[in-house]
């Protein structure tokens, strides 16, 4: 563990920071030559083995602390700037990496997906391919601006999809069949539904589209089966964002029903952003100015 002297004199200049900010190490703006790290991970997972090679270089390389970022990697603080080649060929030795900054693809965030009672889709299977495909294989493309993708594995939204650029969203689409629908005093459709959207209309069990958040919390609830099919897929937000201007993504016109669907959209997406943005514009501002129709009709 290394401690950090205040009275450092400066003696980088704003090139080199600007430099190594681009390999993830974010200056400690209390200190002249101190920087923050940040070690990439998959969608916010490690192995232990890594978790300890993170922990010993942190206490070799930096202050002893690590913390963590909203885009679940994690930060190895109090680095001197000596230490940044040592710790660089430290972590590689070990397959680690930094970065997760610049205006690029940044690193993919997730959901527990199928881990929890309430998941949808395999959202770490997911992520993984975005991360390897867009985050790694998309390094070198420079965009106007950073590009931010998160994968939620249900209507619930706890990683917040709909406030980045792309936002993934598993669902789980019902049918209603109402000949089979008894209309039930109590029924259990219609309890189970969270949102309260599932109702008896007519002495049959209704379910809005234009309402439903295809969460699935009503399979297998009717005892009649009037609603046992259904479709799980994908709806895609595009064009959200977190910080100075917020912004809701927009769902784009389809659901879609397979992971290769899902690639292709967000393949596409930052093809856009990078032929038609606008260098310093956010994804939203993209859109904005393009029009929702014009970016929706290239993307479906």
């Amino acid at each position: 563990m290394n401690t950090i002297d205040t009275n450092t004199v400066p003696t980088l200049s704003p090139e080199e920071i600007k430099r190594v900010k681009g390999l993830g190490f974010l200056r400690d703006k209390r200190y002249p030559d101190v920087f923050n790290v940040r070690t990439i991970t998959r969608n916010g997972r490690l192995t232990s083995e890594e978790h300890r090679v993170i922990a010993e270089a942190a206490d070799r390389f930096g202050s002893g602390m690590v913390t963590m970022t909203t885009r679940l990697t994690l930060e190895i603080q109090g680095v001197r700037y000596e230490n940044i080649d040592p710790l660089l060929r430290f972590l590689g030795e070990h397959g680690l990496t930094t970065g997760g900054t610049g205006p690029l693809v940044r690193p993919i965030v997730s959901c527990k997906g199928t881990t929890c009672q309430y998941g949808l889709i395999d959202t770490f299977a997911l992520s993984e391919k975005l991360h390897e495909l867009f985050y790694v294989g998309y390094h070198e493309v420079k965009l106007p601006h950073k590009f931010k993708i998160a994968v939620g594995g249900c209507p619930n939204n706890c990683v917040k999809p709909s406030l980045n650029d792309i936002g993934i969203i598993g669902q789980r689409i019902p049918t209603v069949d109402p000949e089979k629908c008894k209309g039930c005093k109590k029924c259990k459709v219609e309890a189970a539904c969270p949102i309260h959207t599932a109702h008896i209309e007519d002495g049959k069990i209704c379910i809005p589209k234009d309402q439903c958040n295809h969460c699935g919390r009503c399979k297998g609830q009717c005892p009649f089966d009037a609603v046992a099919d259904y479709q799980d897929g994908y709806k895609i937000c595009i064009g959200g964002r977190w910080g100075k201007k917020i912004a809701f993504g927009q769902p784009l016109s389809k659901i879609f029903t397979s992971e290769e669907e899902v690639i292709a959209v967000v393949e596409k997406a930052i093809h856009v952003f990078r032929d038609e943005g606008i260098a310093g514009e956010r994804f939203a501002d993209t859109i904005a100015r393009l029009g929702f129709d014009y970016v929706n009709a290239k993307l479906i």
